[in-house]
């Protein structure tokens, strides 16, 4: 099976858009290069089409290394044959590979490696025909060195037999089988730990057991926490009555001495081998569905918040709220440079407002953004006092991570004279201003959005959140001339390295006046500038189209457009009236095709657009300050914080955010939850439940 082949089993896309896909990637395109400027090329698949075929690309990649391990492996065994080496050729499955390989795989010495050392594989041959009628005596005959009797003589027989079994591909694939659908996940307390304060969140799996392949993803990562934690003790078990008969059927022909010790070897090979393995595969397996399940959350809610919508370029004030060392408060101007800062003391409130008052009359101040940390809403009161000369939209920000940023390299290069808490004032504001360059500095996992993130496979974390913030800053972006290099280094074929020179040749020449001069920057050659220039946005340049997300390849296009209809470049982008009446068919050309041409038009209506949405003011519930505040039945507004498999958590104003069941979400909604809330998410919810105790709020969306 190629390549092709292999990827067309797994997907239902069409040959010739994974043959050109392939070849895009092999031509070292990126992702949100393919899927923006080469539709024509794929039949317009999109990026998480493309992300699939290079995952699966990637998988075969690895399989093929393997097998090449395993064939070298099993040829200097002097063990190679050609019907064998033809299995392990067409094998696609890393499962049935390593079953192929399980009886040639060098490992620490077994029970049966020593019994056939004492010569008692011929033993083992005799029982397993089947047909010798006294095994007392027979067994005699292999008594010599350490076999001191008959009883150690059938032993380690059995001990080969069991080998035997253990590599039995039939055997393994119809236990396997029955692992995966009838598999049960029971975990018990460790009675030493039953009275441990930190153990009681687990109370619930002191004594659990359930299907595994019905088991919520949710609750195998909880199961496994505690486990890991040290509270519980998992097990994974089949019918173990059901699972000996089915291996005796297709071991034992006959009823007699020699089915008696294949019986007992049965027996030995579940204890010791094939329940084991097996079991530690279906929860192997089990664990990376709920890992894929877990990181599709995190990136789900991660692009979320990367494209939530942003204020664009104001100036703004921006407070880390306090009580005990106070509010660090700073001024930035329109572009994020930080102008002022100073702090203050909520208790001495008309202090802080002359403070507050002066910074922005002085800086003119657009807007406020206030962290929604410790002491939020009491900043927030004090804002309101203020009777400010003009209107001062004054926004709660979500500071998940600014300590993480204001603790980091980058925040020490950015700002190297001032304390962790100026910057993580001034990442706080710039969040408000434009919440994906600032994210973009900060660790994902340090934002917080998900479910055990800190459980899953950390390499697939990492690989699937890099392609989120990818493919959020290229569908945006980026002003090359204002980005930080954390920005830059997201940009389609940019990466570290090219975005520090793109930021050294901007400090050393001055601002980019057009798109050609990028070709200019050290190292940045002709594969990078095609890879990433479109999304590169200059303002106010000579050229208007180097602030759009058409190609320079389609410029020549676009001026062809404009003279068709005898409008200046300048007057027909923009002009709706004159775009539309364009027959699209008249500059198709074998590269360029309808589905870019859309693209193009699209593009023109709107050059530069920014598609994220318009940022909205909230207010929270006045009155509710604490968890003590709470009664049940009360509606309040809140802000959705964090998306789950199991319901949603919301901000409601106070330091506890509420969780909204799934069962509460819309009457008789059995589905996903991000199909019916999204991060960031302006709603209402009734309070169902308060335990102060434990500062858990319950809350519902269902009360229509």
């Amino acid at each position: 099976m190629e390549i092709l082949d292999y990827i067309k089993s797994n997907t239902d896309l069409r040959d010739i858009s994974i043959i050109n896909t392939l070849k895009l990637i092999s031509e070292d395109c990126t992702v949100p290069f393919i899927a923006r400027y080469r539709k024509e090329m794929t039949n317009n698949l999109d990026e998480v089409q493309i992300s699939n075929i290079l995952s699966h690309k990637k998988v075969y990649d690895e399989l093929e290394k393997r097998k090449k391990t395993i064939l070298k492996s099993i040829e200097e065994q002097g063990a190679l044959d050609s019907s064998l080496e033809h299995k392990i050729k067409n094998t696609f499955s890393s499962t049935d590979l390593e079953d192929l390989y399980l009886p040639y795989k060098k490992s620490r010495k077994t029970k049966a490696d020593k019994a056939r050392e004492q010569g008692l594989e011929g033993l083992a041959k005799i029982i397993m025909s089947q047909n010798a009628n006294d095994l007392e005596y027979t067994s005699h005959k292999f008594i010599k060195g350490e076999i001191q009797s008959s009883e150690e003589a059938l032993e380690g027989a059995r001990h080969i037999i069991a080998d035997w079994i253990n590599e039995r591909i039939d055997i393994r694939t119809s236990l396997r089988n029955e692992f995966k659908r009838r598999a049960t996940i029971t975990s018990k307390v460790i009675k030493t730990k039953a009275t441990d304060e930190k153990v009681q969140k687990y109370k619930d799996y002191f004594d659990w057991s359930e299907s595994l392949f019905r088991c919520p993803s949710h609750r195998l990562m909880a199961l496994l926490r505690a486990e890991k934690e040290g509270f519980v003790r998992i097990k994974i078990d089949i019918d173990k009555e059901q699972a000996l008969s089915r291996i005796a059927s297709k071991m034992i022909r006959s009823q007699n001495e020699c089915s008696e010790q294949i019986e007992l070897a049965i027996k030995d090979a579940y204890k010791r081998l094939l329940a084991p393995a097996l079991s530690n595969e279906v929860l192997t397996n089990a664990k990376e569905k709920a890992d894929a399940n877990a990181i599709q959350v995190f990136a789900k809610n991660l692009q979320q918040l990367l494209l939530q919508a942003p204020l664009g370029e104001k100036n703004i004030l921006a407070l880390d709220p306090g009580f005990r060392t106070g509010c660090k408060m700073v001024c930035l101007d329109a572009y994020g440079n930080l102008k002022h800062n100073d702090t203050i003391y909520l208790h001495k409130d008309r202090e802080a407002i002359g403070k507050i008052t002066t910074a922005v009359n002085a800086y003119k101040i657009d807007a406020i953004a206030i962290g929604n940390g410790t002491a939020s809403r009491e900043t927030e009161s004090l804002i309101k006092k203020i009777r400010f000369e003009k209107d001062i939209q004054v926004f709660i920000v979500n500071e998940a991570g600014a300590s993480i940023y204001s603790a980091s390299k980058i925040a020490r290069d950015e700002f190297p004279n001032y304390d962790v808490t100026v910057r993580g004032s001034v990442s706080i504001g710039r969040r408000l201003a434009d919440p994906l360059a600032e994210l973009v500095k900060i660790d994902a996992k340090s934002i917080g959005v998900g479910q055990y993130q800190h459980d899953v496979d950390q390499t697939k974390l990492k690989e699937e959140l890099d392609r989120v913030v990818e493919f959020c800053v290229n569908k945006v972006g980026v002003n090359i001339n204002t980005a930080s290099n954390s920005l830059l280094s997201y940009v389609s074929g940019i990466g570290p390295k090219l975005a520090a020179n793109i930021v050294a040749y901007r400090k050393e020449n001055g601002a980019f006046e057009s798109r050609d001069q990028i070709k200019k920057v050290p190292r940045l050659g002709a594969k990078a500038y095609q890879q990433s220039v479109a999304f590169l946005r200059i303002k106010d340049a000579k050229n208007p189209l180097d602030n759009s997300a058409v190609h320079p390849e389609s410029y020549a296009i676009v001026k062809k457009m404009a003279k068709d209809t005898k409008t200046a470049l300048d007057d027909f982008i923009g002009n709706r009236d004159i775009l539309k009446t364009l027959d699209l068919n008249n500059y198709c050309t074998d590269a360029v095709g309808i589905p870019t041409l859309k693209d193009i038009i699209s593009e023109l209506e709107k050059p530069g657009l920014d598609p994220r949405k318009k940022v909205k003011v909230f207010e929270f519930n006045a009155t509710i300050k604490t968890i003590d505040d709470l009664k049940t039945g009360q509606i309040l507004p809140g802000i959705v914080n964090n998306v789950t498999n199991f319901g949603c958590f919301v901000n409601i104003g106070i330091k506890e955010s509420g969780l909204v069941h799934i069962s509460k979400l819309k009457k008789g909604y059995v589905g996903n939850v991000s199909d019916v809330v999204h991060l960031n998410q302006h709603v209402q919810v009734r309070v169902e439940e308060v335990d102060i105790a434990r500062k858990r709020i319950q809350l519902s969306m269902n009360f229509d």
